[in-house]
């Protein structure tokens, strides 16, 4: 997804953003996960519970310090929540920082909730509705849109605060002026990308980025001189971030005539009352619905370690309550209503999932382990509420199977049981305190006694346990030690390894008494060769002395002869005998 999604370094297979995913718009696949664009809200929350920080927010805060250093006008629209998002002791002073980093202008995005508030209160008095819900949140008009369509019909045409006070900026600044929307929500990301009102918010950065921008230049904002908002709102379009706020910016005794007014936030609440109102449980109601707990004042993107909940809360409570009672909308933005197009359309956005049928389900799983149904523990370890709603995933590809921990637990358990119990070499896994915890078949026969007489009981009762004692002491393994236990026959290579974090001692032994014996069996043949080779070698130095003696003799002979010869040859005198 271009807005939200994981970073893939930190992926740890946890499925935390799945199990807070209230569509589960998450998919799994290698073990990463992935946020599906079609199905998510934009609610941000996923990114929030990470635990291992793996989120990964479009940032548009390059395109705005470029903007800036182009000399464009660039205006900055500040949500009213801004008031519990940073450390502050007057509104004004987060003006005066967002002019040192450089921007043209400052106004209030309160000023687009006063025109919201003033449609909606025009839209409700204009005809009977069935049932009316507000649309200022972005999460929970994609909510309505991707997963109860058939509520569209109800959401107010209607754009959120955000956008009226970009088309208003636009009025006033020029159609080339450079609108920054600044606030607590990751879903105005996505909002102002919207074919309908696309550039109208030219970037949309986060508290959060903001509070990094801060630090980057150094600002210290509580210590700056205030200054005022160049178009600031009244009480009633500061209020929206608060829980009830937008309710109470429309009501009058005439209004409250007409409906039961229910103001919802968090998506738990959201969904459950959307349900309400599918199933046709609810009638005349109107709707503010907020998916973020505590409505803006909870959003995704507050600025990290700054203030709790509660603070927030109070501080925009603290702002809101120094600025003017109800009044009506300025001169100016009633004719801007007039002027400008305020509305927008929703849509049956809805998702056509392929549904799996019985035998499928029941193929994926068994597959899972799940042969029974009391198999199915529907523990939500791998983010879905039951067994049978991961399978209906596994079967849209959404999710793994090796997403079921307690099935992977017991096939590697199992696995671990028979690679134990089978393995031609004795395993001992013993304790701090050196007492037998496993004790493996090969053990068994090897050291002639039974598992459960000898697991709890200390290892010195079966071997020494100086070596034990030593890789205890020291925390280092000892490995390819050669070991003679004459009291049960046999010769051991074994391995002593030290497990720090699981406070556990393994051994590993080999029975290597066949080979030591082969090797005394091959010294002895090797000994027997060398006397035999040594007796030949003396016999064949005994020959040939004798051969050399008798070769000493014939050769004499031999060369007497070839002398009388030569003088016979010669023509020497003499007696030839």
């Amino acid at each position: 997804m271009k807005f939200l999604n994981f970073s893939e370094a930190n992926c740890k297979n946890c499925y935390k953003c799945l199990r807070h995913c209230p569509v589960k718009a998450i998919k799994i696949k290698n073990g990463q996960a992935k946020i599906v664009e079609d199905r998510c809200i934009g609610c941000g929350q996923c990114l929030v519970v990470c635990p291992q920080d793996a989120r990964n927010i479009k940032s548009d805060l390059k395109e705005v310090k470029n903007a800036i250093k182009e000399g464009k006008k660039v205006i900055a629209s500040i949500a009213p929540s801004f008031a519990g998002a940073f450390d502050i002791n007057d509104g004004g002073q987060i003006v005066t920082a967002l002019k040192k980093l450089g921007f043209s202008a400052v106004e209030e995005t309160a000023i687009g909730a006063e025109i919201v508030a003033k449609l909606y209160k025009e839209y409700i008095e204009e005809k009977e509705y069935e049932n009316i819900i507000t649309t200022s949140c972005p999460s929970a008009n994609y909510l309505i849109e991707k997963y109860y369509p058939s509520l569209v019909k109800y959401m107010m045409p209607v754009v959120s605060p955000m956008v009226a006070h970009g088309k208003v900026i636009k009025y006033n600044y020029g159609m080339d002026s450079y609108v920054v929307f600044i606030g607590p929500c990751t879903a105005k990301k996505i909002e102002a990308a919207n074919f309908q009102h696309k550039d109208i918010v030219n970037a949309v950065l986060t508290f959060e980025e903001l509070s990094e921008w801060f630090k980057e230049e150094n600002l210290k904002i509580n210590e700056l001189k205030p200054q005022s908002f160049d178009a600031e709102a009244q009480k009633r379009g500061k209020e929206f971030p608060i829980g009830g706020g937008v309710l109470n910016s429309f009501l009058d005794k005439e209004i409250n005539k007409k409906y039961h007014f229910i103001s919802v936030d968090g998506i738990k609440e959201s969904m459950e009352i959307f349900e309400s109102l599918s199933s046709g449980n609810l009638k005349k109601v109107c709707l503010e619905v907020n998916v973020c707990t505590g409505s803006c004042i909870g959003g995704p993107v507050m600025p990290n370690g700054e203030l709790d909940f509660f603070r927030r809360l109070i501080k925009v409570k603290e702002y809101v309550k120094g600025k003017d009672n109800y009044t009506e909308i300025e001169n100016e933005y009633k004719n801007q209503i007039h002027r400008l197009n305020f509305t927008k359309r929703f849509f049956d956005k809805s998702l056509n999932k392929n549904k799996a049928n019985e035998d499928e389900i029941k193929k994926i799983l068994r597959e899972m382990g799940k042969y029974e149904k009391s198999d199915e523990l529907n523990c939500g370890a791998c983010g879905y509420n039951t067994c049978r709603e991961k399978a209906q995933a596994v079967y849209e590809g959404m999710a793994e199977m090796e997403m079921c921990l307690p099935h992977m637990r017991s096939k590697a358990e199992s696995l671990n049981h028979v690679i134990v119990e089978n393995s031609p070499n004795i395993i001992i896994l013993v304790d701090r305190e050196l007492k037998i915890k496993e004790f493996n078949p090969t053990a068994e026969r090897i050291f002639n006694v039974k598992a459960d007489n000898i697991i709890g009981k200390p290892i010195s009762i079966l071997i020494d346990d100086t070596k034990f004692n030593e890789v205890k002491k020291n925390k280092k393994s000892i490995l390819k030690e050669k070991v003679s236990y004459s009291l049960y026959g046999v010769v051991l290579m074994q391995n002593i390894i030290y497990l720090e974090k699981q406070g556990v001692i393994l051994a590993i032994m080999v029975d290597i008494t066949a080979e030591e014996a082969n090797k005394k069996e091959l010294i002895k043949v090797k000994e027997n060769t060398l006397d035999a080779a040594q007796s030949v070698i003396e016999k064949q130095m005994r020959v040939a002395q004798e051969i050399a003696s008798l070769l000493g003799e014939t050769t004499a002979e031999t060369k007497m002869i070839l002398t009388k010869l030569k003088k016979l040859t010669m023509g020497e005198t003499g007696d030839i005998k």
